[in-house]
């Protein structure tokens, strides 16, 4: 048998007034998301668990079938497994975004987009201020925005409490707040916060960039800190060897910490010009040699946190011509006459509605299709398609992600005990 999983960051949102109370999911053409769930099975999955962030460490560690409440110590930490950046026992690790700082208020949590060569040269020159003076502290480039602050086991200010996510907020959720009420509480994350406008704001990547029309990257936010996970291996827990394609390192580092492989893609950037074909034909080569491959998406979410509704229609189009057409073809030709065949299970992480350009905690859509399936559900009758709606129609009812319920049902065909919406 093999396994795909199929994640579409953040494609989960509210009726839109404006288009006809529709969601971005129900405007979007999606033939190949609507054939899964209307010839397979379908229903909702609480992906974020009462009392956590929603987000998409939280939301892919429950998916997996990682209870969150024990196994996550932040997404710092996750983000440097993905970077291949050494921890040591003790070490923190923070996520390191580049924002745009303006009048006191947060006004972009990405820098404007920042390219890659533009944000290794600010993280090179804030090492060469902070790291120089204090070697305990070392700031790693990432992709884009999305950088890595690690503090060394051997840091005099590493005495931050155990079992304590440290930092400020996550910056997408407090765009247009004020600086000053949302800083960090630890003075030495206040400091370098704040000092760093002081290294950035009058570097000569963001004079061009003033020149170009576009945003600086004239400051730093840290947040979720935490310490290196442990955590079972997925072949452990199901039986399957398998690997991990996504254009961040987020999801790059859950794999790394639950002994997926990591495969990198050329030109997947996380982002809407990502390289949704190249991730479909890699994750199709990847079931030549194992029994599993998860693929993530961030592009619909990154087009919701900009408020764009139409850009997240395309993005939830791309994903499903691009990405789910490809990878549904591919196994159709490669193992549908195999004596187990395939199945394959879509959905989002988490909603991230337009409307409020974050994340929040409802229970999202998802639908598996298994290729040697006899029949068809009754209820298909009912369904129209993949979408927030049909999927409470389904009838796999609300399953609990952390609980491994999602899991133990894509693994092993045993129907989950489930209740109705």
């Amino acid at each position: 048998m093999k396994y795909v999983i199929l994640i579409g960051d953040g494609m989960a949102d509210y009726p839109i007034p404006e288009r006809g109370n529709k969601t971005a999911l129900q405007i979007a053409s999606t033939p190949n998301l609507d054939f899964i769930a209307t010839e397979g099975t379908c229903g909702v999955v609480k992906t974020i668990p009462e009392g956590l962030d929603a987000g998409s460490d939280i939301a892919i560690l429950s998916i997996l079938g990682y209870d969150p409440a024990k196994y996550y110590t932040g997404r710092g930490p996750l983000e440097a497994m993905g970077m291949h950046i050494p921890l040591d026992e003790g070490d923190v690790a923070f996520r390191c975004n580049l924002i745009t700082e303006k009048g006191g208020v947060i006004e972009d949590y990405s820098g404007g987009h920042i390219t890659n060569d533009e944000a290794r040269e600010l993280i090179e020159a804030l090492n060469e201020e902070f790291s120089g003076k204090r070697q305990e502290i070392v700031f790693y480039p990432g992709v884009s925005y999305r950088n890595v602050l690690v503090f060394k086991s051997g840091s005099k200010d590493n005495d931050f409490r155990e079992g304590k996510e440290i930092g400020g907020a996550p910056p997408h959720d407090i765009i247009g707040a004020r600086l000053e009420e949302n800083l960090p509480k630890e003075e030495i994350l206040r400091n370098i916060v704040l000092n760093s406008k002081e290294i950035l704001d009058a570097h000569e990547i963001n004079a061009k960039r003033m020149a170009s029309n576009k945003r600086k990257a004239n400051m730093v936010w840290l947040w979720s800190g935490g310490k290196k996970p442990v955590m079972p291996a997925f072949s452990e827990l199901y039986g399957v060897r398998g690997s991990v394609i996504s254009g961040v390192y987020l999801i790059k580092g859950i794999g790394r910490c639950v002994g997926l492989d990591v495969i990198d893609v050329p030109g997947a950037t996380g982002y809407i010009d990502t390289n949704y074909g190249g991730k479909a034909e890699y994750a199709l080569r990847s079931l030549e040699d194992n029994d599993f491959v998860l693929v993530h998406v961030e592009a619909p979410d990154e087009a919701a946190h900009s408020g764009d509704i139409d850009l997240k229609v395309k993005a939830i189009e791309d994903f499903d011509a691009l990405v789910v057409g490809k990878v549904l073809k591919g196994l159709e030709e490669e193992f549908a006459d195999t004596d187990e065949g395939y199945k394959i299970l879509v959905l989002p992480d988490h909603y991230t509605p337009v409307s409020l350009g974050t994340h929040t905690k409802e229970a999202v859509p998802f639908a598996i299709y298994y290729s040697h399936a006899q029949s068809r559900s009754k209820s298909k009758k009912e369904e129209s398609g993949f979408d927030e709606t049909s999927a409470r129609n389904g009838d796999l009812g609300v399953l609990d992600a952390r609980a491994g319920d999602l899991m133990r049902f894509f693994f092993s065909n045993k129907p989950p005990s489930v209740k109705k919406v």
